[in-house]
């Protein structure tokens, strides 16, 4: 029986000693969290908290003051995020508004609520009867492609291939005919057909001809009809990446607006819960 108790005893004694050990080991690891945290590496300090939540889960006491920390590192790194947004969106801004200089804004107030801006050489009037490529944004940052032909017999295309001399090429999504996107009509006998390539349906063909060099002559190829093909002028080339660089800032100033609105939830919900003492 005296070894039987001895034996107790001493188990008990190693199983506190093991539990102390964790303890302190957990205790050690949240330290070096909150000293990550106070120098605001905030992105190491959440690593550093995953880490002790699935190495020590059943150190209740450390696993409280972790998810106290977890809170602190989570509204100093939204914190930091809208004071980010915050000094760049105004510079961002002050981008958009020298880029627009050089553009029209086109806008039908009776059937419109959101413009498209458009560089004055691919503005409609100023291109009646011809056959060209169309590039501009609307007022929320989102690009679009068109291809406009105008000729004696329709050609029907779908799509659009923009190749160089040295045989690199790109292409634009396939649009069916659907009286939208894709929609045509006759006037005084000429046909008039207009393909819109929004979005990421068009972002290859113009972004392949923002990266050629000045100067390279490019050819656009009206695909999934009758053959029809155009000569790029340079005018045009340059249009489509004006018209790229205002997209990419009209885009970076929504990004930074939207993640500052989630930032800024995010430290109205942490507040909340504190206040509620949770």
């Amino acid at each position: 029986m005296k070894w039987t108790l001895r034996t107790i005893v001493s188990g008990a004694a190693l199983l506190l000693a093991v539990a102390c050990g964790k303890e302190k080991e957990a205790r050690a690891e949240l330290e070096r969290a909150r000293t990550l945290y106070e120098s605001r590496q905030f992105p190491a300090a959440r690593n550093a908290i995953d880490t002790l939540r699935m190495r020590y889960p059943k150190e209740l006491g450390v696993m409280k003051e972790a998810l106290q920390l977890m809170r602190l590192v989570e509204r100093g790194e939204s914190e930091r995020n809208i004071a980010y947004c915050d000094s760049l969106i105004p510079v961002r801004e002050k981008e958009v508004e020298t880029l627009k200089a050089g553009f029209v804004l086109e806008r039908d107030a009776r059937y419109e609520e959101v413009g498209r801006y458009v560089r004055p050489e691919h503005a409609v009037e100023r291109n009646i009867g011809r056959s060209y490529l169309r590039c501009g944004v609307n007022e929320q940052g989102e690009i679009f492609l068109a291809s406009v032909y105008s000729g004696g017999a329709p050609i029907n295309h779908t799509g659009l291939k923009i190749a160089a001399p040295d045989g690199t090429y790109a292409v634009t999504a396939d649009i069916p005919y659907d009286g939208g996107a894709n929609y045509r009509f006759k006037d005084d006998g000429r046909t008039t057909e207009v393909v819109t390539y929004a979005g990421d349906k068009g972002l290859d063909a113009i972004r392949f001809v923002d990266g050629v060099a000045e100067g390279t002559r490019l050819r656009a190829e009206y695909t999934g009809g009758r053959a029809f093909a155009i000569g790029l002028t340079e005018a045009d080339c340059r249009a489509i990446r004006a018209t790229l660089r205002l997209a990419e800032a009209l885009t970076d100033i929504d990004a930074l607006k939207k993640e500052r609105q989630k930032a800024t939830r995010k430290v109205a919900y942490i507040e909340e819960r504190e206040a509620k003492g949770r």
